[in-house]
This record gives structure tokens, C-alpha cells and sequence, in this order.
């Protein structure tokens, strides 16, 4: 506990009572949920590596991540001289991140080392990495996702795999092929359509015989341009055969800038250390990926991977919340005792936890399967819908876990220092990204009718807790019953989502983790023995338990 003794005439107090900062600590060895996830989804091979990942994270990284939020990123359309540059302008703390996560291949580890495990790996230090800094992972997060579109276009693929992989980070505004290292961005909405990517009216042009791995002209404008310092842009445009994928760089073949011009980088509510721009194509050269007129085909697979990153991140903002949160609680005091030993403080702190607990679990297990997908067809089924599922309702449970754990703080948590204001603003942000709740609730329902064996995947994921759990039973009960009502299917769909990623949640705490962690999410979440609110778990759980679980240790407790 601090205490200052007044430092001098006119001195009216000492500072006392307030918790240390929670720093200089390692962010994996302090987090037993993941380390235990890392070992059972099989990754354990990545242990030491997330542990050195861990130690940096929590020491020097997380001031880079507030220097990045505190020095946002800057617009410059042109030089001196008057020629058009359309470069932008970051902080060095920005390019200390991508260093970091470059370095650490979160941008590329499957791909460099398709080694078994890999996509658990690279979740659980992708889940670590944006626990300091949230912004710049998502170029990190698009690069990673962009290799699989690619090789729909293997010529081109051959071309921009070594520079994707590459684990040097070089923030060069140049030509790819003179550059160390390059980072994919993209472009798909438009401000008339938003995730109606269909309705977009940016047009391709053939550039000769055109086709798969053609140069096309392509002239339009983008709503959104995610991370616009990136060397290279999944970008979509109509050709006269429909809706098609293409990659744009930011550098013709011939060395001369591409045009492609900023008009403006977005104000937004978070991730403000992460430039996002309106962007105008203005018969900029590009190459099409894939069939003509199949690009939303293409672009799926970046799409997909985005999707489990938007878990994998969500996760990652509940863990940092609820490690500030029981961080906090365990070095106050009120009413003469810690804010942790108090009743009610622990109900509430116990039950994020549960949520954090039960996201990291799925989390982990998901981006298994996408490990075991490539050669096991039920593991491929089960990722399909289980990453829709997951996504929808982790993003949803962020913003309050989040808003929960900066109330443990009271005004301290209102604060800027506190590092919760800057959570808080990042929390909708997942949810938005890669299709908004109802976008991705009927991405559900299309997936159950298109591919009923997904379904049964699912289902065969869970059987044995299933089995062995009554209120897991009546769950899954439930959801077939709605399913079988087709009439209002879509007006449930919500519900539907929801009540199977509580099922998938429940079935993974049923498996892995301690009886009472399991037992108390099962009674809160699928019993109905809890509020609306969190800090309302039932009596009888061993919420001091949890949250002990939960707390980080530091050298200042």
C-alpha cells in the first residue's frame, strides 16, 4: 500500500490507499486460464515463447500502447513540393507494436511454420499482444488473414508470400519488392452499402485479356480503408461479370505510386492509435484473385480469419478489464477491509471472471480447429459455425465486462491514467468489424441451412457434456426446438446464437476447467440462477476461488 508522508509547509495530505499500477508483470505466467488452454489445445511447444512475449507486454509495451493513443496517428496528402505522397504519420511507440508483433510472427506464424498447434500459438500471443495496445493489431490481424485469399491466385501468391511471411517489420514507404517485410490491408465497404458489399459501385477495368491474375484499372471510392500505411489492399469492384477480388498495392510494377489517394483518416470513438481512412481509387492498377465476379468467394477466407481474430481480441480486452478489476480490489480498502474480501465485491469480480474464463476457453478451442481443419472435415464443419457463433457473442459480452470491471475502480477507473477509458472505447469495436451482430446471426442461420453437418459438428463437439449436464441438455433443447419453427426463425436468431455459443461455453468449462468454475457458470448462465447484471451469481459459489484464479500477482502485492 503507498503511503507519502506531506512533503513539505502547506502539505495537506498523503497519498495513501491507492492501489500500485499494475506493471512490470508477465502477462502469460500471471494468467492461468490461458496457459492451461495453451498446453490442451496443442500448443504447448509455444509455452516459453509466450512467456518472453508475456514479460515485455507487461513492462515496456504497455507504454507504447498509451504513447500510440496519445499521439494518434496524422494525415499527409502531400509533400512540401506539392506531390501527392498519401502517406500517414504514426508515433514511434506504433512502430515499436508492429516491431514486437512482427517479430513474434502474429502476423504469420501458421504460415511460416504449419506446424501442429500453430493457430493456438499464435492465438494465445495475438490474445497477450493486444492486451497492451489493441490498434495496431489490426493490420497485424488483416496480413495474417489475407495469405489464405491469396492463394486463390497462386501466380500472385508466389509473388507477396515471401514478403508477408517475412518476420522483419519495415515501416519504408517504398516498392514491395524492395522492401524487408509488408503488411496487408483492405477495402471492401462503401458508404451506400456498408456490409451490403454487393451494392458497391467501384469498377474494374481488364487491362488486356484481364482474368484470373489480370491487371485491371479500378476507379472508386471506400468508406472504410483499414490501416492505409499497409504496402498492399484486398479490394473489391465490379467487373462486367459481378462482384470481384483484387489486390491493390500501394506501388505500380513500374515503381510509380499507385492511385490511391487518402481523403481523410476517421475520427473514431476507439482504436485511435490505428489509422482507418476514406480512400478514393482513381484507375489504380490492381491484380484480380480468383474467378471474376466471385470475389465476396475470395474474400471469405481473409474474412474468416478475421472473424476468429475479432474473438481471439475481445477476449483479450475482457482479460486486461477483469486483471485491472481484481488487481484493483485486491490492494483497496474500504469499511476497514480489502475491496476483495468484501461480500458483494467478490460476487461481482467472481462473475467476470466467469465471463473472461469462459471466452478465453473458446477462444483457445476454436482456433484449434482451425489447426485441425485442413485435414479433418468435422473439425473444418465445426469451425465454421462454431467462429460465427463465438464471434457474436464474445463481442457482445465485451463492452459490459468491460464497463463492469472500470466500476470496480470507481472514479479511479474514469480516468485516463487508468487505462480503463481506453478499453472501454475499444469494447464495440469486434462486435462492428466483420459483420455487426444481426450480419452475423444470419450468417448462423445461412450456415445451418447451407451445411447442416456444421451443425452436426457442433453438436458432436459437445455430446458427452451434454450428456452428463441436464441444463446443457435443455439448452441445445431449446435451440432445436427454435430452429424447427421456421416461421420466425430469423426474428429469434439472436437467441438462437446465443443461447448455442452459451452451450459451446458451458461444454468447454464442463471439460476443462475446476468443478466450481463450471458448476457456477452452468447455474448463472444456463440455469438462470443469476440477474440481469453482473454480481449476481447464485449463493454457494466459490467465488473467492474465482477470483483468486483470475488476479494477477506482481511484485508490488
Amino acid at each position: 500500500m503507498q503511503s507519502n508522508a506531506p512533503d513539505g509547509p502547506g502539505a495537506t495530505h498523503a497519498v495513501e490507499n491507492q492501489p500500485p499500477p499494475l506493471a512490470a508483470y508477465n502477462l502469460f505466467e500471471t494468467d492461468a486460464v490461458l496457459g492451461e488452454a495453451l498446453v490442451r489445445e496443442g500448443a504447448g511447444w509455444a509455452r516459453e515463447r509466450a512467456s518472453r512475449l508475456g514479460a515485455v507486454l507487461g513492462d515496456t509495451a504497455l507504454e507504447w500502447g498509451r504513447l500510440a493513443n496519445e499521439n494518434p496517428p496524422v494525415l499527409r496528402t502531400h509533400d512540401r513540393f506539392g506531390h501527392r505522397i498519401d502517406e500517414v504519420e504514426f508515433h514511434p511507440a506504433w512502430h515499436e507494436l508492429l516491431r514486437l508483433a512482427v517479430s513474434n510472427e502474429l502476423h504469420a506464424l501458421p504460415w511460416r511454420r504449419p506446424d501442429p498447434g500453430a493457430h493456438a500459438a499464435r492465438a494465445a500471443m495475438f490474445f497477450l499482444q493486444t492486451q497492451a495496445e489493441a490498434g495496431h493489431l489490426c493490420p497485424i490481424s488483416m496480413t495474417y488473414s489475407a495469405l489464405p485469399a491469396l492463394r486463390a491466385q497462386p501466380d500472385v501468391a508466389a509473388e507477396w508470400e515471401p514478403r508477408i511471411v517475412s518476420s522483419t517489420y519495415d515501416a519504408s514507404v517504398r516498392p514491395a519488392r524492395e522492401k524487408a517485410g509488408v503488411l496487408v490491408g483492405m477495402a471492401m465497404t462503401e458508404k451506400q452499402g456498408g456490409s451490403d458489399v454487393r451494392a458497391n459501385s467501384t469498377r474494374a477495368r481488364a487491362l488486356g485479356a484481364g482474368g484470373p491474375g489480370g491487371e485491371y484499372e479500378i476507379t472508386g471510392h471506400k468508406w472504410f480503408c483499414s490501416a492505409p500505411m499497409c504496402d498492399a489492399f484486398l479490394v473489391l469492384a465490379h467487373t462486367d461479370r459481378g462482384l470481384s477480388c483484387f489486390l491493390l498495392p500501394r506501388w505500380c510494377p513500374d515503381g510509380t505510386r499507385n492511385r490511391f489517394h487518402l481523403q481523410r483518416l476517421k475520427s473514431k470513438l476507439g482504436n485511435r492509435s490505428n489509422a482507418s481512412s476514406e480512400v478514393e481509387f482513381q484507375g489504380a492498377w490492381a491484380q484480380l484473385l480468383g474467378e471474376d465476379g466471385r470475389g465476396i468467394a475470395t474474400i471469405i477466407e481473409m474474412v474468416t480469419h478475421t472473424r476468429l481474430d475479432c474473438i481471439i481480441g475481445s477476449a483479450a480486452g475482457m482479460r486486461q478489464a477483469v486483471a485491472q478489476a481484481t488487481h484493483h480490489a485486491a490492494h483497496r480498502q474500504t469499511f476497514g477491509r480489502r475491496l476483495t474480501d468484501h461480500p458483494l465485491m467478490q460476487n461481482v469480480l467472481a462473475d467476470l471472471c466467469l465471463e473472461s474464463e469462459a471466452a478465453t476457453t473458446v477462444m483457445m478451442r476454436v482456433a484449434r480447429a482451425y489447426d485441425e481443419g485442413a485435414q479433418d472435415e468435422q473439425q473444418r464443419l465445426f469451425a465454421r459455425l462454431a467462429t460465427a457463433v463465438t464471434k457474436y457473442w464474445v463481442c457482445k459480452r465485451h463492452p459490459p465486462v468491460v464497463a463492469e470491471a472500470l466500476e470496480c475502480h470507481g472514479g479511479n477507473g474514469y480516468v485516463e491514467e487508468s487505462m480503463l477509458p481506453r478499453l472501454f472505447r475499444e469494447s464495440p469495436l469486434n462486435s462492428i468489424w466483420e459483420g455487426s451482430g444481426n450480419v452475423i446471426c444470419l450468417d448462423v442461420l445461412r450456415a445451418l441451412g447451407r451445411t447442416p453437418e456444421s451443425f452436426d459438428a457442433f453438436r458432436a463437439e459437445i455430446a458427452s457434456e451434454r450428456a452428463s449436464e441436464p441444463r446443457l441438455e435443455r439448452t441445445m433443447a431449446e435451440v432445436e426446438t427454435l430452429l424447427a419453427d421456421g416461421n420466425h426463425v430469423e426474428t429469434r436468431a439472436r437467441r438462437i446464437v446465443e443461447r448455442l455459443a452459451l452451450a459451446l461455453q458451458a461444454a468447454m468449462l464442463i471439460r476443462s476447467a475446476p468443478p466450481p468454475v463450471a458448476e457456477a457458470f452452468c447455474a448463472a448462465r444456463l440455469g438462470g440462477d443469476a440477474g440481469l447484471a453482473f454480481g449476481t451469481l447464485p449463493a454457494g459459489v466459490a467465488v473467492r476461488d474465482i477470483v483468486e484464479r483470475h488476479t494477477p500477482l506482481t511484485s508490488a502485492a
